[in-house]
């Protein structure tokens, strides 16, 4: 597949793979725009809790709302008429037979080749990538390999977290695909290949948001603003729901010792607004800490 498709007509038959919220942004702006697919694809209704009832994706509540048929198997959309597929964050592999049922595109959040995979947004934040952006690719068999035909690049604000950021660029996307698709064909015309140096987003797990107060606090910071950032102290789990580095101020702290608010890295110092202890509710760390002075001691974290 070269990424052309001359043969495409304006405002196309689009079906749309996706399940999570961003992907759920997207498409109320294709429907905003008088560009709704007609049929979505996403992931199974999925149990939140244990006893709870299964509760539909993002992107399957948009599609009842706004009464676009949904399925759960690509294989059903064999009949379909549809002339593209566009993925956005759809979490899954799609299959050889998939991709030869319809060209399809992808609004991948990253400028590739960098960031290919599933958490471009996070890694570029944890990696401190002062720019990032969004493209508007092919999709083809291998990871977020395919032609770009258009991208946008923006600065990564120096607070901003990963799900501000990623509401950012799912809104440059979106742009971006209406744009195409009510030109059709000849907006398809032209893709670049991928150029530069590649990098992989690899999945997040619970290791990489632990934080190592024996690394710089400005490295803490990014953690923080993915999301899920958590350490211990007196053997439970306490996360960090806020916080951002400020300048070491001479104190002679080790690592994880706290004073006040602010808890020592190397270099620098952590200043934690908001955290949640395990079992509690979230709380600004002026709370948790009265919480704490009964134990004397200033807490350590690690």
């Amino acid at each position: 597949m070269d990424g052309r498709f001359p043969g495409l007509p304006a405002k196309p038959r689009t079906a749309f793979f996706g399940s999570p919220a961003v992907a759920a942004q997207v498409l109320e702006s294709m429907v905003a725009e008088g560009l709704a697919p007609a049929v979505v694809v996403t992931n199974v209704d999925k149990r939140r809790t244990r006893r709870g009832s299964a509760v539909p994706t993002p992107v399957a509540r948009v599609a009842a709302h706004h009464g676009i048929p949904v399925l759960h198997d690509p294989a059903d959309l064999v009949g379909e008429g549809c002339h593209l597929g566009v993925v956005v964050a759809y979490g899954r592999i799609l299959r050889p037979s998939t991709l030869e049922l319809f060209p399809l595109v992808n609004i991948h959040f990253s400028l590739l080749p960098r960031w290919r995979g599933a958490a471009p947004v996070e890694r570029a934040i944890l990696a401190g990538d002062e720019v990032t952006g969004v493209c508007l690719m092919a999709v083809e068999q291998g990871l977020d390999e395919g032609d770009v035909f258009v991208e946008a690049q923006v600065h990564i604000y120096p607070r901003e977290t990963a799900e501000e950021l990623r509401g950012r660029l799912a809104a440059l996307g979106a742009g971006m695909l209406c744009d195409a698709l009510r030109v059709g064909g000849p907006a398809f015309a032209a893709p670049r290949p991928q150029v530069g140096d590649i990098t992989y987003a690899k999945k997040l797990t619970t290791d990489d948001l632990r934080i190592d107060f024996h690394a710089s606090a400005e490295a803490a910071a990014r953690q923080v603003r993915v999301g899920g950032a958590w350490c211990t102290t007196g053997g439970k789990r306490l996360k960090i729901l806020d916080a951002d580095a400020v300048a070491d101020e001479g104190a002679a702290l080790a690592p994880g010792e706290m004073m006040g608010e602010k808890v020592a890295c190397s270099p620098g110092l952590l200043r934690l607004l908001s955290v949640q202890p395990e079992g509690g509710r979230p709380m600004s760390t002026a709370d948790w800490l009265r919480g704490r002075a009964r134990d004397g001691a200033a807490p350590v974290l690690g």
